[in-house]
């Protein structure tokens, strides 16, 4: 049985986040009205994501051969075979054995956890010292308009002979503190910009595309000393429509980013689903914390409540449970447990008439996403068919949605980031929320990596499409985020 939206050979494995240097820091004491004793942010860091492959939306083609856990204890080195149970060797990556598996999956090389990242080289080359960097504090509330909410997904056809170009690995963004940072220069620049009759764009777009998020929230904090004003209530009126939405998003603190995100899907009449998924189940455990705080703090409204009130069932409980931030983040992998994880969902669902939905929560809201790596491959042998479409099978609309999801990310969280991408910009009209959302949450992270993955998946440059589908200096600020 085949799956559409598969990649051509596999999706390249990465290391662990966050890049060294990318760690948050503070803003200096009393600048912003946030508590004291809020915990910094770990640099927007995600845990290590295991390499496999990563399938489009509607399930995956089961694999024939098993994906070297590389660096886990007891592991095979690089390039040699793994050993699982009951598998006996066999001649390298990529060999199916005979057990059921990722049909005609062709594995990629084995990359430690937890290891330094490589060096990523830029499409088009990017300046040096212009890009990739951390992600910078959180403070105080952006009032903006609602965002729209999440587009339906459609499985994309790939062309599975095609042979991926080479993706050097590494946890990378395309957005890095700038070197030599004056903040009071630059807020005197985004003043001139909008002094007068007219704003000049053009202006407003060099600076922020090329400062990381802290180095913004200290252009704010000098635009108001210098000048007496708030510079977005400024950007604001000067501003509008996508452009103004980007911008904004731009000078939103990460953590207060997505805690404004979750209020918006949640506020007023109907609920995108779509954004509590994307943000609930992809964040890590100190993130998730964090939003939860800043929820709370900015908007004095209990996150957990709000999902509640706003979502039900078994959707409502895989949320409540994401929102704990409980996740184990132990990047060891038990493959005793993993074996027993796949025998205990294969009996919750293919195994029996009805399905058990707590033990499918209970093992995808608590296992690290290495685990849940493990336990994917675990149960295509006990099952003959992979979890991703058992899942499918068993489960239907938001909460089937959202197990994908952690799933997804288990496998290869920046194929995940770029489907998202793609289906915001593919067919008729454009998701310029999620669009925004997802360039803007990404960019020191690992948008590098997402753009490799988006060309090898799609066979086009995420850039190319952005051109296709924006205009104006809405298109001219994504694509200087981006990176040609």
């Amino acid at each position: 049985m085949s799956y559409p939206g598969y990649p051509p050979t596999g999706y390249p494995p990465f290391p662990g986040y966050p890049p060294a240097g990318q760690e948050s820091t503070f803003p200096p004491p009393g600048q912003y009205p946030y508590p004291s004793g809020f915990p910094p942010v770990g640099g927007g860091a995600y845990p290590p994501a295991p390499s496999s492959g990563y399938p489009g939306v509607g399930g995956y083609p089961a694999p024939s051969g098993y994906p070297a856990p590389g660096g886990y204890p007891g592991a095979t080195p690089p390039g040699g075979v793994p050993s699982y149970p009951g598998v006996p060797p066999g001649p390298g990556f990529g060999a199916p054995p005979g057990a059921a598996g990722f049909s005609g999956y062709p594995q990629p090389p084995s990359q430690p956890y937890g290891g330094g990242p490589a060096q990523v080289p830029l499409p088009g080359g990017f300046p040096a010292g212009q890009y990739p960097g951390g992600q910078g504090p959180y403070p105080s509330q952006i009032n903006t308009e609602s965002f729209p909410s999440y587009p339906v997904f459609s499985p994309v056809s790939l062309d599975y002979n095609t042979e991926p170009a080479a993706v050097t690995q590494g946890a990378q963004g395309t957005i890095q503190p700038a070197a030599n940072f004056d903040a009071m220069k630059d807020a005197e620049i985004l003043r001139k910009a909008m002094k007068g009759f007219g704003t000049d764009e053009q202006a407003i777009v060099n600076v922020v595309a090329n400062r990381s998020n802290d180095q913004r929230q200290k252009i704010k904090a000098a635009f108001k000393t210098m000048y007496g004003k708030d510079l977005i209530k400024d950007l604001k009126s000067e501003l509008s429509g996508n452009m103004e939405e980007l911008i904004l998003a731009l000078f939103m603190p990460p953590t207060y980013y997505d805690a404004w995100s979750l209020r918006n899907a949640m506020k007023g009449a109907g609920t995108q689903e779509r954004v509590l998924i994307e943000i609930l189940c992809t964040r890590t455990n100190q993130e998730i914390r964090e939003i939860v705080r800043c929820y709370q703090s900015e908007f004095g409204r209990d996150l957990e409540k709000d999902i509640r009130s706003d979502t039900s069932g078994h959707f409502e409980r895989l949320l409540v449970s994401m929102c704990q931030g409980n996740r184990d983040e132990n990047q060891n992998v038990n493959h005793q447990l993993a074996q027993e994880d796949a025998q205990r969902l294969y009996q919750a669902g293919e195994g029996r008439l009805g399905t058990d939905e707590s033990c499918f929560n209970m093992i995808l809201a608590t296992r690290s996403f290495p685990q849940l790596k493990a336990t994917m491959e675990a149960y295509s042998r006990v099952a003959n068919r992979d979890l991703l479409s058992s899942v499918a099978r068993e489960f239907s609309g938001n909460v089937e949605s959202g197990l994908k999801t952690i799933l997804q990310c288990a496998l290869n969280r920046p194929a995940f980031f770029a489907e998202r991408l793609y289906y915001s910009m593919k067919g008729a009209g454009t998701d310029d929320s999620t669009l925004v959302r997802t360039v803007v949450t990404r960019s020191e992270i690992d948008l590098v990596q997402i753009k490799q993955m988006f060309q090898q998946m799609y066979q086009k440059a995420l850039s190319t499409m952005i051109a296709s589908d924006t205009s104006g200096d809405y298109r001219r600020l994504l694509l200087a985020i981006v990176g040609q």
